[in-house]
């Protein structure tokens, strides 16, 4: 394998058949994920009847969850030292090369959400309501106190497969809010829903087998690892119920 060959393989993922507890890890989060992935928010994205007052609140008080997603990778990274331990240092490798990735987001983002008309000033200034900032406050904690399993399945599984599915929907409504003359729709203001809409989608494969490797023939750690996905897909739930009902002033 040549000096680049190794560059580009470095912190990537194989992906294989799930053991019989990481199969129902996945299959019993499949209907949580669901619920967000189909949410009413994004629903009316994709079919290009999201109000244009929700829009810009959904986007804009969203902005901090995006903007802290590498920190929160971060402060997991900085616990991986124990790398002789299983998956200990795959996970080192792939949160190395993915916080970079994550970081590039955050400007593209910032462009999806200039597109509909907010400004760098306001994003910069956004505190988000409770329910919504709450799923911040819950990864914050959990990559600072939880142990690495529990930390990717908060943040890389729970949260990116979700993000992942909702995306493919929605990146094909954008062209009808351009046609209506409310976002400027374009190469740069789509770039952040292209990236989770297609390549990126996997993230959370490679975080559930990074979660396979680091709790394997550990049940109680499956489980904290479950629960904390569980959680982290609960308060995403939290913060779209309450965009959706509040972002329509």
């Amino acid at each position: 394998m040549t000096a680049r060959e190794k560059e580009e393989h470095y912190g990537q993922v194989a992906i294989t058949p799930h053991p019989a507890w990481a199969q129902r890890f996945w299959n019993d989060l499949a209907p949580v994920k669901d619920r967000i992935a189909t949410h009413a928010l994004f629903r009316e994205m994709a079919d290009g009847e999201l109000s244009l007052a929700r829009f810009r609140h959904a986007l804009l008080n969203f902005y901090p969850l995006v903007g802290n997603f590498p920190h929160y990778m971060a402060l997991t990274l900085a616990r991986t030292q124990e790398v002789s331990r299983p998956g200990m240092l795959a996970t080192r490798d792939w949160l190395i090369n993915n916080i970079r990735i994550e970081q590039r987001h955050l400007y593209w983002y910032r462009d999806w959400a200039m597109g509909f008309g907010i400004s760098p000033a306001a994003l910069d200034a956004v505190t988000p309501p409770p329910a919504m900032d709450a799923v911040n406050h819950f990864l914050w904690h959990v990559n600072q106190r939880g142990s690495i399993a529990e930390s990717l399945a908060a943040t890389n599984l729970a949260i990116e497969w979700a993000t992942g599915d909702w995306t493919q929907s929605v990146v094909k409504g954008m062209r009808l809010y351009a046609e209506r003359g409310v976002a400027r729709i374009d190469r740069r203001s789509m770039a952040w829903l292209r990236a989770h809409a297609h390549y990126d989608d996997a993230h959370p494969h490679e975080a559930m087998e990074l979660v396979k490797q680091l709790c394997d023939n550990d049940p109680e750690l499956q489980a904290r690892a479950f629960a904390a996905a569980r959680r982290g897909m609960e308060y995403y739930l939290l913060a779209l119920d309450d965009c959706y009902a509040s972002g329509n002033g």
